[in-house]
C-alpha cells in the first residue's frame, strides 16, 4: 500500500457505515476520542498549533470537516480555496491526525452525537456552554477544552495577504 493509499484510508467521506463500525472498534478498544472541527481551508501554522494541542488530550484525534456546500453557507461563495478532498487529505496526512469525516450540515452536532467523543475541542473564541456539541458531551461526562489561537494566523488573513499581492514573511 502506497503512503497516499494510507493517508487515504484515514478519511471518510460521510458518517456512513464503515464509520460506525470503527467507532465501534474504538469504544471497545476503550480510545480516548478527541473531536474538533472546522473548515481548514488552507491549513497554516495556527491549524497546526490547534490541532496537535488537541491531539495531546486524547488517544485518537478525529476531525469533524465541512464539506465544500457547507463551507459555502458558512464562508459564502468565494470559498472555500480548496476542495474538500483536498483538504480531507491534507489534514489526514498529518501524524498526529487520526481520522477525518466530511459532513454536509451546518454544524457538525449530528456527528458529534454518533462520535460521542470524550473530549470536545474548539478555539478560545467560544465560550464552552456555546459549542456545537457541548450537551452531547457534558451529558455523557466528557469534557470541553478550548485552546488558544496562536496569534497572527488564520486563513482570512492569509487570503487577504494573497489578494493584496504581499509576501507572507514571519
Amino acid at each position: 500500500m502506497s503512503r497516499l493509499d494510507t493517508i487515504r484510508r484515514k478519511i471518510f467521506l460521510s458518517a456512513d457505515d464503515s464509520y460506525r463500525r470503527m467507532l465501534a472498534i474504538w469504544q471497545f478498544q476503550g480510545r480516548k476520542i478527541v473531536f474538533t472541527n472546522g473548515c481548514f481551508d488552507l491549513l497554516h501554522l495556527g491549524h497546526i498549533d490547534y490541532l496537535s494541542k488537541a491531539a495531546d488530550l486524547g488517544d485518537m484525534l478525529i476531525i469533524g470537516l465541512n464539506t465544500d456546500q457547507s463551507v459555502r453557507k458558512i464562508k459564502g461563495t468565494g470559498r472555500p480555496l480548496q476542495d474538500e478532498l483536498s483538504r480531507a487529505t491534507i489534514l489526514a496526512s498529518l501524524g498526529f491526525v487520526d481520522y477525518v469525516v466530511l459532513f454536509d450540515e451546518d454544524t457538525p452536532y449530528n456527528l458529534i452525537k454518533l462520535t460521542q467523543p470524550h473530549i470536545l475541542v474548539k478555539g478560545a473564541d467560544y465560550k464552552p456552554e456555546d459549542i456545537v456539541g457541548y450537551d452531547i458531551v457534558k451529558n455523557k461526562g466528557g469534557e470541553i477544552h478550548t485552546i488558544e489561537f496562536l496569534e497572527g494566523y488564520s486563513t482570512t488573513a492569509i487570503e487577504q495577504k494573497i489578494l493584496a499581492g504581499k509576501v507572507i514573511r514571519d
